[in-house]
Order: structure tokens, then C-alpha cells, then sequence
């Protein structure tokens, strides 16, 4: 056997490597599966902060690449991660001591102070390494509620308003400060937090800035951007919308402006401490009073729309109605009040070539009535509180940054999330403001820290348990709240049970865990060429072939009796497709020689008992 290599092991685990902070999905997926809960509560943690927030609204690119879903569906990951953190998280009214279990002690080793500029996930995420590698971190926020987006943008019936603050309260506790009602520009300027001794800066302000679309009637009273509708709407400002609502746009944002219209406009506003009765009234009196015809116009058709499936299914279930292939030429009013949208049909979104640039039939204009129009067609940077002497560049509606180390062009100040590569998922904003905080580190120190080296573990599986038949286990759906009860903020998922959590994690293919062939003929172990293992595979990835067969051996390959016979190779080859095998252990189990067994592969710093 040649010696295993680490990329080819990282390789093998593609949900990690599709998340942006490397979460071992494929780890905490198992232990649940084994009730093994709290372990895989630190699994899920320990690269992430907003563990249970990502529970809730995670785009899951894990899931995308989950290798079950080429037998029939990707593992439910995000689902799972609810399932741990209601039981462990910040949720669950945890003792802040689970942390320290996660990640040992902290203290305050420096002096230096950092300052983080906006609330959102790349924020916080800064915030909590920087307060655990040892430094004394505040916060400013120019809104009167932290949480940037995920407060501002996302609707409460996807991401409860106090799930927020439990997992700020959770950063807070390591020391970190909190200033909000703090703005950027006005209040104080990067040069007054200069000359406060903060010796760092992170920019994490978001896209804030709604795009316009460039057509008549914006300025028509009536006429809405998406972002300010949420900003408002989630801050508990009522917004009168009448009962027919044109949203234009087809990503998740205009989704969730749809599905938040259609509820009326309305939810509950934690700092006027509405009890939960009265919070019910309102989201009542919003569901009878609010918008009830919702249409969401887009260009793209049902295949091209960015929006998420899921999302776009839950919205139809709710009324929503989605006019795709359609885009808007002019909005339309009377005595200065919006009163419809004229649409052009569109003949195509995208070139040959798969760049944008939509097309639109001729003569097919028509006028769609409505009360309020809301443009959500994308978000952008806006930077007026930067100064000219603070020496930060900006370009194309973001600030200008180092992408390996997120560095801007003036020194000391860095930038990530929205604001340095426009809107994106949740998790790739935790992912920036941790590799911030890294390269925060390294410029307050003079140079990297000296990290423990990575080196990876092996562990052998004598008996590799599985429950009977995994390979046949439907995908489990976490449960939908009837539509008759979703009212206002009520969350629409629900959890999993623990009976559906545990089942959906034996699903998994432990893609971590590889097949071992070793042949030592002085250990005992050498392949005695039976063809069992090819034989007892269900998904036929084990073949023994003449060597005489393969012009060039494969890296994972396992050459049998190599012998040479007038200059040509002899002897056998087995060769195996590992994008095809589900890890059963047959192969192992079947082998009377012992030349092949399972083993299991995990970082050392990440070894779970």
C-alpha cells in the first residue's frame, strides 16, 4: 500500500470541503445517528459560531455535494445541526461552561484593542476568535439591535429574533463589547478609533444599499426597495402595502420580501417588549388585514431562478403566485401612487456563452395591477462613512481587499462578508471574519502564529456497525408547520424528532472512513486473489483486473504479485472507484487474508472519544 496521502483522504469528505469553515458535517451527522449528542454539538461548534443560527437559514453547500445524494438524496445537514443545537446550543439555555469545554479557557493575553464595525455574521465571527485568541474586542453598530442582516433581513418566521441574541449573548460572554446605535461617519470616524488606541479595524457593514433598477415610476409613492422593506418591517415599523403586492426579483431576498408581504408586513419588535400575547395579536391581525395577493415577477425561468428550491416550494404553499420569464419595462401610477407594473415577456436570461444578458419579445407588454411594488433585485456596498485620508479603496460597490488575508489597502483595517464580495450565504460571512481575525492576529504579533501542525489520526474499525439496510433509509424531512398555523413570526420548520434525527444520520456514508488495502506478506495479510470482495460489493466498485490490462496504475490501486515477464507487467490489479463506494464493509468483513480492512481518518485537534 502506498502511504496515504492527506489530500486524497481530504478529498474523500466533500462536505467539509465544500463549507466555507470546514465543519465536519459527516462527523456530527454519525454521532447523532449513535444519540451521541453532545459530542456532535462540539463537532458542530467548534468552527462555528453561529451554530445555531446556520441550523435555521444555512444555504448548506454541504448538501450539494453530499455524496448520498448521488444514490438518492443528500443527507438532511442542516436539519441535523438544528436538531443538536436545540438540545446543546445557545437554544437550549445552555451553561456558557460548553464552551469552554469546546475551546479551553480564555484570557486576556494582549493589550491591543480591536475594533469591529457592523454586527452581522463576518462581525461576530471576527469578534469570537479575536476575544479567544486572548484580545479585548468591541463592537459598534450603527443599528439599535445587533445582528446585522440576520436581524435586519432575515424574516422571523425562518430565524427567531431571540435565537439571535442568545448566540450574541454566547460571544459576549467571552468579554467582547457591544455599542450599538453607533454610526460610522457620523458618530465617530475610523480615524477617532485610531486615536481611541484600537491598533486593528474589521469592516464587516454589509450590502445594505438595494440595486435600482434602471426604469420610470421609482420614485412613485408606493414603490419599495427590498432591503429597506425588511430593515423596517424586522425593526417593527408597520408598512402600508394594500392587498395587491408585486415583488420584481428572483433571489432569496425577494423570496423572503414575498413570504414576509404576504404576511402582512408585520412582526414583533424586541425592544418595545411585547409579551407573547400581544405578539400573537399582531401577527393575527397581519395575517387577516395584510397583503394577500403576492406575486413574485422574475426574468429567469422556474430552473434559472437563484432563488432556493425549498424557499420557492414553501412560498407557493403559502399563496404566493411566481411569474417567471417576465421583466419590467415601466411602473405605472396615477397622481404620483404607484398602480401596476408594465412587463416585457422575455426570450432569454443568458447568452450562449452563460453571461447575463436577457432578451424580451417585442409586443409583449402588458400591465399587472398593484398596490405596492417591491425591487429586490440584488444588494450593494455603501461606503459614505469612509473618509478620503482613512486610505480604504473601494471598487464596483465593495471595498478592496487582499482575498487571502482580507487585508484593504490601508494597514491594519480588513474587511470581509457582504461588503468586500457582495451578497452571499450566511456561512461564508463566518468564514471571512474568522480568516480576519487569523490575519489580525498575525499583523498584531509581527508574524503567524505558530499553530499546532495538523496531522491526521487512524483509527481501525474491527467491527464497522451500520445500521441494517442505511443504504436503503429514505431522506427524513424535518416537519412543516400547517399552513393554518403559520401565523406572522411562528417558524414554518420545525425540528426533527429524535427518532427521524437518528435515522437521517445513519444515512450517511461516513466518507471519512476508507476502505484499506494493505498487502504484507510477512504480516500475514497478503491477498490471496479469491474475488470475494469483488464479488460480495453491492455497488460493483471492486474489480480485479490483469496488470496487463492497465497502461498506468491508478493512486489508489493495489498492485497483486508484481512480476515482470519479458519487460510487461504480470499479475493482478484490484482497483476500486471510491466515488461510487457507500462504506459498507463488506469487502473487509468478506476478506479471509485480512488485506483489506476500514479505517477511519480524523484530524487529531478534532478527535471525538
Amino acid at each position: 500500500m502506498a502511504e496515504l496521502n492527506q489530500d486524497w483522504l481530504e478529498r474523500n469528505f466533500p462536505c467539509k470541503t465544500a463549507c466555507p469553515v470546514h465543519t465536519e458535517a459527516g462527523k456530527y451527522v454519525t454521532l447523532i445517528s449513535q444519540g451521541r449528542f453532545r459530542e456532535a454539538y462540539a463537532v458542530a461548534r467548534r468552527p462555528n459560531p453561529l451554530a445555531s443560527i446556520c441550523g435555521r437559514i444555512c444555504a448548506a453547500p454541504c448538501e450539494s455535494v453530499c455524496r448520498r445524494g448521488e444514490i438518492d438524496a443528500p443527507i438532511s445537514i442542516r436539519a441535523l445541526k438544528r436538531f443538536v443545537t436545540e438540545r446543546f446550543g445557545v437554544e437550549s439555555m445552555m451553561d456558557f461552561s460548553v464552551l469552554t469545554e469546546i475551546y479551553g479557557h480564555r484570557t486576556d493575553r494582549y493589550d491591543e484593542k480591536v475594533a469591529i464595525i457592523g454586527s452581522g455574521p463576518a462581525g461576530l465571527a471576527c469578534a469570537h476568535d479575536l476575544a479567544l485568541l486572548g484580545y479585548r474586542v468591541t463592537i459598534f453598530e450603527a443599528a439599535p439591535v445587533a445582528g446585522g442582516m440576520l436581524r435586519l433581513g432575515v424574516p422571523e418566521y425562518r430565524l427567531p429574533r431571540a435565537l439571535i441574541q442568545l448566540e450574541i449573548n454566547a460571544i459576549l460572554s467571552l468579554g467582547v463589547e457591544l455599542r450599538t446605535g453607533v454610526r460610522i461617519g457620523t458618530d465617530l470616524t475610523l480615524s477617532d478609533l485610531r486615536r481611541d488606541g484600537y491598533a486593528a479595524i474589521f469592516l464587516g457593514v454589509g450590502a445594505m444599499k438595494s440595486r435600482d433598477l434602471p426604469i420610470e415610476g421609482l420614485d412613485l409613492d408606493g414603490v419599495l426597495r427590498g432591503v429597506d422593506y425588511l430593515l423596517n418591517v424586522n425593526l417593527g415599523y408597520r408598512v402600508e402595502m394594500g392587498r395587491r403586492i408585486i415583488v420584481i426579483g428572483g433571489g432569496n431576498v425577494a423570496v423572503d420580501v414575498a413570504r414576509t408581504a404576504a404576511r402582512g408586513g408585520e412582526q414583533t419588535n424586541l425592544q418595545r417588549n411585547l409579551s407573547i400575547v400581544q405578539a400573537m395579536d399582531v401577527a393575527r391581525s397581519a395575517i387577516r388585514f395584510g397583503a394577500r395577493d403576492v406575486t413574485l415577477c422574475c426574468l429567469e425561468s422556474e430552473s434559472e431562478m437563484p432563488a432556493s428550491r425549498e424557499e420557492v416550494e414553501e412560498a407557493a404553499v403559502e399563496g404566493i403566485h411566481v411569474s417567471y420569464r417576465i421583466g419590467p419595462k415601466r411602473i405605472v401610477g396615477a397622481n404620483g401612487v404607484v398602480t401596476g407594473v408594465e412587463f416585457k415577456r422575455v426570450s432569454r436570461v443568458f447568452d450562449e456563452t452563460g453571461r447575463f444578458d436577457p432578451r424580451f419579445i417585442d409586443g409583449s407588454e402588458h400591465i399587472v395591477p398593484a398596490d405596492s411594488v417591491i425591487v429586490a433585485i440584488g444588494q450593494t456596498g455603501e461606503f459614505s462613512f469612509l473618509q478620503p485620508d482613512d486610505d480604504v479603496a473601494t471598487r464596483g460597490g465593495r471595498i478592496v481587499i487582499d482575498p487571502d488575508t482580507l487585508a484593504t489597502t490601508a494597514p491594519g483595517i480588513y474587511a470581509g462578508g457582504d461588503a468586500a464580495f457582495g451578497p452571499r450565504i450566511a456561512i461564508n460571512a463566518v468564514a471571512d471574519g474568522k480568516l480576519a481575525a487569523k490575519s489580525i492576529d498575525e499583523f498584531l504579533r509581527g508574524a503567524p502564529r505558530a499553530y499546532e501542525e495538523e496531522s491526521v489520526e487512524v483509527v481501525i474499525e474491527p467491527r464497522w456497525d451500520r445500521e441494517y439496510d442505511f443504504e436503503a433509509i429514505p431522506r427524513q424531512k424535518p416537519v412543516a408547520r400547517p399552513l393554518a398555523r403559520r401565523i406572522g413570526i411562528a417558524e414554518v420548520e420545525e425540528c426533527f424528532s429524535e427518532h427521524a434525527a437518528r435515522r437521517e444520520g445513519a444515512r450517511c456514508l461516513r466518507c471519512w472512513t476508507n476502505t484499506i488495502f494493505d498487502q504484507k506478506p510477512d504480516a500475514g495479510t497478503e491477498c490471496i486473489l479469491c474475488g470475494g470482495c469483488q464479488d460480495i460489493c453491492p455497488e460493483n466498485c471492486i474489480e480485479i483486473v490483469p496488470a496487463s490490462r492497465v497502461r498506468s496504475l491508478p493512486p489508489d490501486a493495489l498492485e497483486l504479485a508484481p512480476i515482470v515477464i519479458g519487460g510487461a507487467r504480470a499479475g493482478s490489479i484490484i482497483v476500486k472507484n471510491e466515488e461510487v463506494c457507500i462504506r459498507c464493509g463488506l469487502c473487509a468483513a468478506r476478506c479471509p487474508a485480512g488485506t483489506i480492512t476500514m479505517r477511519s481518518f480524523q484530524r487529531k485537534e478534532n478527535a471525538v472519544a
